[in-house]
């Protein structure tokens, strides 16, 4: 059950109700044989290398970059030495870490997320509760400074077969609240044959429609669960695996306005976990007064085209299973299977 309730949420202050200890539970070096220390960017290769071998050892459907990994310590909100620990052997190798972020542009619900890992050969000695609690009480810590008044959630995102994770999570008081599916479309099948909304226009993705994009994704999702607006800052940050060339903007032929666009990108480090090729929709959104006239299936069908003229096996994405679009039922239609799921565990403040 959620930690407080919906009445507490709304009148109690978020700095009262994040229950923010003064100091935090730092990791004990006699108890897990580790030396700990902040994370910092010059640790991205090791650290890289370190995800690597925790995310093979649990079987997990993709793999994360070195780049990827730099890309954590992108933005001028987050403070790594404030906001992450590493745990370090006597040989000077990273054994594990954990890392909290709050996104800039939350005010719906002010969220932080907590993260981390722990090499295989460090396992059962404790140091995965000790991070988690660690990562929670400084969560705590970042909510109660936010000064947004307004629900807090404290959240982790885990693969639905990491029985293990899931119950060291539930362990240090996290309940699952919400559950997501990723979902690949055979491209050697027949693509949808789709007919052009009346008035839109489908176009390439371009840097002049960059932000006015991120403002249509901002309205599209604000009536999505979880969701909340995305900062010029924030918007700009983690794209290493972007790729523009099969993304796509609906515009509005009278206006010229942004109504829809779908994000792909291009992570070829998981072609060889999954066994194929792939193109990814990371968003897909349409804005409210143009859902309902066919633009998400125009724009699926254009990111399907784009992925297959680059010699793609399969199209991908992942829906939350409770979207209110329809768009897990939308996906189906299309020929997009269930490949695995994933789970949000949380602490609702």
């Amino acid at each position: 059950m959620p930690e407080t309730d919906d009445a507490t949420r709304t009148t109690t202050p978020i700095a009262e109700r994040a229950a923010a200890p003064d100091a935090l539970p730092e990791p004990d070096p006699t108890a897990t044989g580790l030396a700990w220390r902040p994370l910092a960017r010059g640790d991205a290769p090791a650290l890289a290398t370190l995800v690597a071998r925790v995310e093979e050892f649990d079987a997990q459907p993709f793999r994360t970059s070195q780049v990827e990994v730099e890309e954590w310590f992108d933005g001028d909100w987050k403070d790594p030495v404030a906001d992450s620990r590493v745990g370090v052997d006597a040989d000077g190798a990273l054994r594990a870490w954990v890392t909290t972020e709050a996104p800039p542009g939350d005010v719906r619900t002010v969220r932080v997320h907590v993260s981390g890992g722990v090499d295989p050969r460090w396992r059962g000695r404790g140091v995965g509760r000790s991070l988690v609690a660690w990562g929670t009480a400084r969560a705590r810590q970042k909510l109660a400074a936010s000064g947004k008044d307004v629900p807090g959630r404290i959240a982790a995102y885990l693969e639905d077969h990491r029985d293990d994770a899931r119950a060291l999570y539930t362990a240090a008081g996290y309940t699952p609240i919400r559950y997501y599916t990723d979902m690949r479309r055979d491209l050697a099948q027949p693509l949808p044959e789709v007919r052009a909304p009346e008035g839109v226009r489908i176009v390439p993705w371009s840097d002049d429609l960059d932000d006015a994009v991120r403002l249509a994704h901002n309205e599209a999702f604000a009536d999505h669960w979880g969701s909340e607006p995305r900062t010029p800052e924030s918007w700009q940050v983690g794209r290493a695996m972007f790729a523009p060339q099969w993304s796509h903007v609906a515009v509005d032929e009278a206006t010229g306005e942004v109504v829809g666009y779908t994000v792909a990108g291009r992570y070829e480090q998981d072609w060889p976990v999954a066994g194929y090729t792939s193109g990814y929709t990371e968003l897909l959104g349409v804005r409210r007064a143009w859902r309902g006239r066919g633009v998400s299936v125009a724009l699926l069908e254009a990111a399907m085209r784009s992925f297959r003229a680059d010699g793609m096996e399969y199209a991908e994405l992942d829906v939350d299973t409770a979207n209110p679009s329809g768009a897990h039922g939308l996906y189906a239609r299309l020929g997009y299977e269930v490949t695995h799921g994933s789970v949000l565990y949380s602490i609702e403040v």
